[in-house]
């Protein structure tokens, strides 16, 4: 799951800039990567791609900061 996400992340926010180094554990926001609006598309993304829905409660920051943290997280939300 987390490869997916970098790879979203490069392929469609970045233009397919496959020199960007992501580690999981990178700020996304703090590193610029990616901003509110990039943000807000690739939890579209998430959605649709995982079939679930973010629930309001659940947009916090510590859950979409890292791509590991959107893993753990989605990986909750499908469960529930």
């Amino acid at each position: 799951m987390e490869q997916t996400i970098i790879d979203y992340i490069k392929n469609e926010i970045h233009a397919g800039d496959q020199s960007l180094d992501i580690d999981p554990e990178d700020d996304l926001l703090g590193s610029g990567l990616l901003g509110s609006m990039e943000m807000m598309r690739l939890v579209e993304h998430l959605e649709n791609t995982f079939h679930f829905r973010v629930q309001p409660q659940d947009m916090a920051i510590e859950n979409f900061l890292t791509v590991a943290a959107m893993a753990r997280y989605v990986s909750a939300a499908r469960r529930a």
